[in-house]
Formats: C-alpha cells, structure tokens, sequence
C-alpha cells in the first residue's frame, strides 16, 4: 500500500526527462540567488518538468484481439484516410483516430497490440498545432506498422506538435511487442494517429478522454460500427 500511495503522487520519470529536470533544477537555483520569486517560479516548472517525463505502471487489459490506445489524451479526430506512406501498406481508406496529447499528459507511448514491428518510417516537416487536421501529413512525425500474427497490420504514427521538437522511438523492424509497451515518446505537447485494420471500427468517441495502455479503441474480434456516445 505505501509503495502504491508512493507512486501516486510520485510516479517513476523516464530516464529521457533526467538531463531536462536536472536543467530546471540548476536554473531555478541560480533563480533564488537572483531573486526568491523568480526562483520558486522555477521550482514550480521544475516539478512540471518532472511529471511530464513521469512513467506510471499501467493495468494493461488481457486479450489478443483488444487495439489499446498508444498515449494519454483526448480523442482529437476520428475519419476515414489513407494509411501514411513510407509503411509498405495498402493505399485503401482506414479509420483513423488521432489522440492529441497536452503539455500535462503522459507523454510515453505504448504499443497498441501484441506485434512485431513490420516498419518504420521518419518524416521531417513542419511544427503545426497537432491539434489540426494537416498536423497528419504536413508536421515532423515517425510512423510505425505493427504487424499482428494473422497478417493483419496497424500502423500508429507520432507527430510533433506547436511546442514538441523531438521524436523518441526506440523500436527497430523485427521486435516484439507485448500491447501497453512502451515504445517511445514525444516532447513536449503533440499527436498520435492510430490507423486501424479493414473491418475494424474505432470504439471510441470525439472528445473522449484516454490513458495509455489501458482505454480500448477497437477490438479486432468484433463487426460493429464505429461507436457514437453523447455528451452530458
């Protein structure tokens, strides 16, 4: 119980966030020499530095055919497109959901299924709002194809946003997934697009809210349409 009490409030940071924490730290001393003000202004960023590089341990649903959402976030767009280029995937129009994640999110992100990598693919560009609809095509992004065992294929792509301007995955073709491991992450503020299999239909809604590793966003089992939900 106080291991758990412990992590809640606070939770493992990513050994990417070390150096930027370490960073924040030496400024907001150096801030306190200069004026107390300006230096617990930078206390306060540097505890936000901290949690935004926090790793949580999450509870990772059972079963094969389930597709788990790769970050925390908000379910930004949900539509039918192309999947990317650069994967080696039919051209044919897939559903398509996009998780746009915020500067107060968890920003590690998980595999969407039990695969092997199959590809992956860099795109430089631009630095858009990821919240847009052409952050998909026109912004800096690293597409993945995660090939499942019966042969079919899901590709998630991670796009930088308006303050993200760096990239991290360390995957490589050939390796081996467990669904809600991690795969990478993106700094600070961006998107990612889950482009799912033919037949498969998202089960999630505009606006939803989602933790990595844990929210469902389509079961690979089942035939029903897209889901729809209201607000209230």
């Amino acid at each position: 119980m106080a291991m758990n009490l412990k992590d809640s409030f606070l939770p493992p940071m990513h050994p990417e966030g070390q150096k930027f924490v370490a960073i924040f730290a030496g400024i907001s001393l150096l801030l306190f020499l200069i004026w107390q003000p300006l230096g617990w202004i930078g206390a306060g960023l540097t505890i936000w530095c901290y949690y935004f590089f926090r790793d949580p341990v999450r509870t990772v649903p059972v079963g094969e055919s389930l597709v788990l959402s790769p970050a925390d976030g908000v379910v930004s767009l949900i539509e039918m497109v192309p999947p990317p280029p650069g994967l080696g995937m039919d051209t044919a129009p897939l559903w398509r959901v996009s998780v746009f994640m915020s500067v107060f999110n968890c920003h590690i992100n998980r595999s969407v299924v039990r695969a092997v990598v199959g590809a992956v693919a860099y795109h430089p560009g631009a630095f858009l709002s990821a919240s847009l609809d052409k952050a998909s095509d026109e912004n800096e992004r690293n597409a993945v194809r995660f090939d499942l065992a019966d042969g079919r294929q899901i590709a998630v792509v991670q796009i930088a946003g308006l303050v993200a301007r760096r990239i991290v995955c360390w995957v490589k073709p050939g390796a081996a997934l467990r669904g809600g491991e991690r795969f990478g992450l993106i700094r600070f503020g961006s998107r990612l697009d889950i482009y799912l299999p033919p037949g498969t239909a998202p089960m999630v809604s505009l606006g939803q809210t989602t933790v990595g590793g844990e929210t469902i966003l389509a079961d690979l089992s089942s035939t029903a349409p897209a889901a729809t939900a209201r607000r209230e």
